[in-house]
């Protein structure tokens, strides 16, 4: 296979990878999120609450939004959202209209506004964490996130939370009390369960170990779990003695063997955990 081949074969892959996640969020929006009359940290939340007073489908008002959105960021931010960006966000709004030809006048399937927001948090989140995985956004309130993280110098995770509670409070325009606060605690328990989904699964932990038997272990990590580890002398405070300390990062299986050799092998030893969610490395040039 030629390489022309294997790169119109990946970016088929891709595309299709992206599409499917973002058929996954307009699912969410139009079988969930419309029914519960909530507005949950995205635009289409917020065209939601628009269709109120637009006379629009949610798809047009969706597609209208999103294009303005990438037209200010493209002259604020630059080239920054790419291709696929640009991508999904077109696509999203195509997907919610095919919904609503297909399926004209959807009511709740749960008939619960309740059970209609978590099933809306837990379908986008398995959509928005493919997409983010595959280095891809939503676009919508992306696009203000990063608009805010440049001109603002807001961190953007902080960007992305505050964006997403205005478009929560604009519920209160259109609906009644117990939708606004539905919007508000749905959209903080969005970011917390997507934080799951991008993060949670890629965890790592950084183990921190002084033990007698210092040789062993370091042929355990290095021949039993194919892992790496860096040696630090370490000085104890109480009696100035010098001790070895093995640092090495481990996933969670690799760290229940760890934790299992330790205990057979050393059960004194002086072990600290700690939870890593990325790792770089920046090679020389």
């Amino acid at each position: 296979m030629t390489t022309k081949n294997r790169n119109n074969g990946a970016m088929i892959k891709e595309t299709l990878i992206l599409t499917g996640a973002v058929a996954v969020i307009a699912a969410a929006v139009y079988f969930f999120l419309v029914p519960s009359h909530t507005s949950i940290s995205s635009i289409s939340g917020l065209g939601i609450v628009l269709s109120n007073f637009i006379p629009l489908p949610l798809s047009a008002i969706t597609m209208l939004l999103n294009i303005i959105l990438l037209i200010i960021g493209f002259f604020t931010c630059g080239k920054e959202f790419g291709v696929k960006t640009v991508y999904t966000s077109i696509m999203l709004p195509l997907f919610i209209g095919l919904f609503e030809k297909l399926f004209p006048d959807f009511v709740s399937v749960t008939e619960s506004q309740e059970l209609d927001v978590l099933c809306y948090i837990l379908v986008v989140s398995v959509g928005l964490s493919i997409l983010f995985n595959r280095n891809a956004s939503s676009g919508g309130l992306d696009i203000v996130a990063k608009i805010m993280n440049k001109y603002l110098h807001m961190e953007l995770g902080k960007a992305m939370s505050l964006s997403g509670m205005c478009v929560a409070i604009s519920a209160a325009l259109v609906y009644d009390k117990k939708s606004v606060v539905l919007s508000i605690l749905g959209t903080y328990f969005n970011g917390m369960v997507l934080d799951h989904f991008i993060f949670g699964q890629n965890i790592k932990r950084r183990v921190c170990i002084i033990t007698k038997k210092e040789k062993e272990l370091r042929k355990f990590i290095v021949e039993d779990l194919h892992s790496g580890a860096t040696v630090y002398e370490a000085i104890g405070a109480y009696n100035m003695e010098k001790r070895n300390e093995i640092i090495t990062i481990v996933d969670k299986g690799e760290y229940q063997k760890l934790m299992n050799y330790i205990n057979r092998e050393d059960p004194q030893a002086f072990i600290t955990v700690y939870n890593v969610s990325e790792m770089r490395y920046q090679p020389k040039r």
